[in-house]
C-alpha cells in the first residue's frame, strides 16, 4: 500500500491557499474518484481508495504544516509502511506556478512541513512531489504570498498542474520513481 500525503493547514482561513496545494490536490482526487476523508486518531483526515486498482491511503495531516511529521509517522507505523512508499505533495516557492518536480533523498529546502517529516520519519527516503507556486518579487512578502489564494487567471494552470501531479504520483506507483522523474521533471519549461 502507498500512502499519499498532501501537506497543508487545517481551517477555512487556509483553504485554497498556495501553501495548501497538497490539500487542494487530495480534494481534487476525492471529487474525481468520489471518496470521502474522515477524521482519525492520528490527527489526520484519511481516505482509503481503490480507484487506481490498488489500495492507496490518502492523508491530510491536521497538525498544521510545521508538525505534519507526527501524524504521518503514526500512520506509517500503524500500517507498517516504509518511507519509500510515502509520497508527499507540497508547495515550493522555488518553482514557478505550473512546474512540478518529483524527487527523493533531499533536504527540507526551507520547507517546515518537509523538515518535520524528515525528523519524524528518521530520514528523507520518502518521495516528494514539489509543486511550484511561484515566488513574490519582494522577499519580505513570502509569508503573505504562501497564504494567499490563487487568482482567477491562475485557475487553468492550477487545474493543469493537478492533472500533472496525478500522473506523476501514479507513475511512481506503477512504473517506479525513475520513470516518474524522467517523465514529469523535464516536461515543464
Amino acid at each position: 500500500m502507498y500512502v499519499v500525503v498532501g501537506l497543508g493547514n487545517p481551517g477555512k482561513e487556509y483553504a485554497a491557499t498556495r501553501h495548501n496545494i497538497g490539500f487542494i490536490f487530495l480534494d481534487y482526487l476525492a471529487e474525481k474518484y468520489r471518496f470521502t476523508f474522515k477524521g482519525t486518531k492520528w490527527q489526520a483526515e484519511t481516505a482509503k481508495d481503490l480507484s487506481w486498482g490498488y489500495p492507496v491511503l490518502f492523508v491530510k495531516p491536521q497538525t498544521y504544516m510545521n508538525r505534519s511529521g507526527a501524524a504521518v509517522r503514526a500512520i506509517a507505523d500503524f500500517y507498517q509502511v516504509e518511507p519509500s512508499k510515502i509520497i508527499v505533495i507540497h508547495d515550493d516557492l522555488d518553482l514557478p506556478l505550473g512546474r512540478t518536480k518529483i524527487m527523493v533523498n533531499r533536504g527540507a529546502g526551507g520547507h517546515n512541513g518537509i523538515r518535520s517529516l524528515i525528523e519524524h520519519l528518521g530520514g528523507n527516503d520518502f518521495v516528494r512531489v514539489r509543486v511550484g507556486i511561484g515566488r513574490p518579487d519582494n522577499a519580505a512578502q513570502v509569508s503573505d504570498f504562501v497564504l494567499s489564494r490563487f487568482g482567477q487567471e491562475e485557475a487553468p494552470m492550477v487545474l493543469e498542474e493537478l492533472h500533472s501531479i496525478e500522473t506523476g504520483v501514479r507513475l511512481v506507483m506503477e512504473e517506479g520513481l525513475s520513470v516518474a522523474m524522467n517523465r514529469i521533471n523535464p516536461d515543464h519549461v
